[in-house]
């Protein structure tokens, strides 16, 4: 008898622990899937695009909006506009310690017919990474920084897609 009042007490409390599903995503044209097309590269950073376009693939999966070309309602695509690296603190006159690399993009959503549906230029997102004495060890680490920057641009690009709409 005891399992059985603990089970009803149980159902009783659990529609009052708050939990409630989110609005879902609003996307600007009545939107529900788009594709993703590879971005394209007109820094000198090579293989961000492949790394990019992922990333927002993922993004977009994640949030459940992601298709395939034959079923998707809307199509993006973007440029990598720049990538720029900067020292961030120094040792000597010059030696870095650290730099921060920027990545620049600009992208758009177009429906099956061509129309532009949403466009964003200069999304942009930046990481710090370490220089180290060992020329390999510091590209593992901007790569690494590069990793970590594209996630942030994937999630800032899915929230200015989906802002106000």
């Amino acid at each position: 008898m005891k399992p059985l009042s603990f089970i009803l007490t149980l159902c009783l409390l659990m529609p009052g622990c708050g939990y409630r599903f989110s609005e879902a995503t609003r996307l600007p044209g009545g939107i529900r899937h788009i594709s993703v097309a590879t971005l394209e590269n007109r820094s000198g950073e090579i293989g961000a695009e492949s790394i990019i376009t992922n990333d927002l693939i993922y993004e977009l999966s994640r949030n459940g909006i992601l298709g395939q070309s034959d079923n998707a309602d809307a199509f993006l695509s973007g440029v990598i506009r720049s990538v720029s690296i900067d020292s961030v603190s120094h040792r000597g006159i010059n030696t870095s310690l650290q730099r921060r690399i920027r990545l620049t993009v600009d992208l758009s959503l177009k429906d099956s017919a061509g129309k532009i549906l949403w466009t964003k230029n200069g999304i942009w997102a930046n990481e710090a990474y370490n220089v180290m004495s060992d020329k390999s060890a510091t590209e593992w680490n901007k790569r690494a920084a590069i990793s970590v920057l594209s996630k942030r641009l994937a999630e800032n690009a899915y929230h200015e897609l989906t802002d106000n709409f």
